[in-house]
């Protein structure tokens, strides 16, 4: 793990950190779109933009998100920095679970399945090791469930004949 990585996950539980990545997340956001999903967080998480459509203004709406890979998968948590309400993007998917994630260069369109019970428990796990901070986060958004989402690959639409 490089030292970089290493500080931004030890100062990731203080709330003064959590503010200031927000602020980041434009520049963030540009970064993704302009590198296709090769570059987010700077390399210091596995991170993808996921792109979901507005539940009420039906734009297509980018945001980068840590996550953790569950076979062809990924996962990605709502926790918000912490904060009191749910993203807006976890919103956008309960409403159109239809969804397209960059990662790595690739582009992938996917299906969203919001995970609860003993799953949950396991992936929320997985995401905690990758980030140590989200346990804060849980403390901090008072009591909001923090919703957990399965990106599921689809395959695209054959060609109509």
């Amino acid at each position: 793990m490089s030292a970089l990585r290493a500080l931004a996950r030890r100062l990731g539980h203080q709330k003064w950190f959590a503010a200031v990545l927000r602020l980041l997340v434009p520049a963030d956001r540009l970064l993704g779109r302009l590198t296709k999903g090769r570059v987010v967080a700077l390399g210091l998480v596995p991170s993808l933009v996921l792109t979901t459509t507005g539940r009420r203004s039906g734009r297509l709406r980018s945001n980068p998100l840590l996550y953790v890979p569950d076979g062809d998968a990924y996962v990605v948590i709502g926790s918000n920095w912490g904060q009191q309400h749910q993203p807006a993007w976890s919103l956008n998917l309960l409403a159109q679970p239809a969804a397209e994630v960059d990662v790595e260069g690739r582009r992938i369109p996917v299906r969203a399945e919001l995970i609860n019970g003993d799953e949950r428990e396991l992936l929320f796990a997985r995401l905690v090791a990758e980030w140590p901070a989200y346990r804060t986060y849980v403390e901090r958004a008072g009591g909001r469930e923090i919703r957990v989402f399965r990106l599921v690959p689809v395959s695209p639409p054959a060609p109509a004949t």
